[in-house]
């Protein structure tokens, strides 16, 4: 008798734990192989099949379609898959270093291997709606929403005003890092996030007292 294929181990991303279920280990054998896949494809996103991905995962293309209701989906949650951890928020008491750290971890990815996936994901999705959709809201939404309270944090320090517009201030921030890693018109670097940052950041913060403290934003 042949011997069976064995599910490929989880990565870095997917550590194992004692007591895994199977399911979660075919899971995130799925997500690695589409983000192995998308990464290693000029047209990644276009290349990419269902069966591809199910036979490089040593799964049964039925077990991708439990999790996922289509390629869109599918792409989404793995470049989610290996994200997430590293764009959490700090707290480090000061709106500007937890705006920057992460700012620059986003950086980071952008310049990395997976800054390419995100080039494709955005240049298919002109023609695929679908596939924009899905990242904006199985990656970027969740990301968005953790800026949010983030900056909320801020203002209950009375580091920015009550009033500030919470979505157009992060348009602010994160506009000019997306414009950058696209355009390339100029390079995108950790120094550039840290001034630019603290550019944005200082326009809407309450003028500090005579003893450096923020002054209370009137009611």
């Amino acid at each position: 008798m042949g011997s069976k294929k064995a599910i490929p181990q989880p990565s870095a991303d997917c550590p194992r734990t004692l007591g895994r279920p199977r399911s979660e280990r075919a899971r995130c054998a799925i997500l690695n192989s589409t983000l192995k896949f998308f990464e290693s494809r000029q047209n990644g996103y276009v290349d990419l099949t269902i069966e591809e991905v199910a036979a490089r995962a040593a799964v049964g293309k039925a077990t991708v379609y439990r999790w996922w209701p289509n390629k869109a989906a599918l792409v989404a949650d793995a470049f989610a898959f290996g994200a997430t951890q590293k764009l959490h928020f700090p707290d480090t008491g000061s709106l500007l270093n937890d705006m920057t750290q992460q700012m620059q971890q986003l950086v980071k990815i952008l310049r990395g291997r997976r800054g390419h996936a995100v080039s494709v994901i955005l240049g298919a999705g002109q023609s695929e709606p679908t596939l924009l959709t899905a990242f904006r809201e199985r990656f970027i939404r969740p990301r968005r929403a953790d800026a949010t309270m983030t900056v909320q944090r801020g203002i209950l320090r009375g580091e920015l005003p009550a009033n500030v517009d919470i979505d157009h201030l992060l348009d602010a921030l994160y506009g000019p890092l997306y414009f950058r890693f696209l355009v390339r018109h100029s390079e995108l670097t950790p120094e550039f996030v840290k001034s630019h940052c603290r550019l944005v950041l200082e326009q809407v913060m309450p003028a500090a007292k005579p003893n450096g403290k923020p002054a209370k934003t009137a009611r």
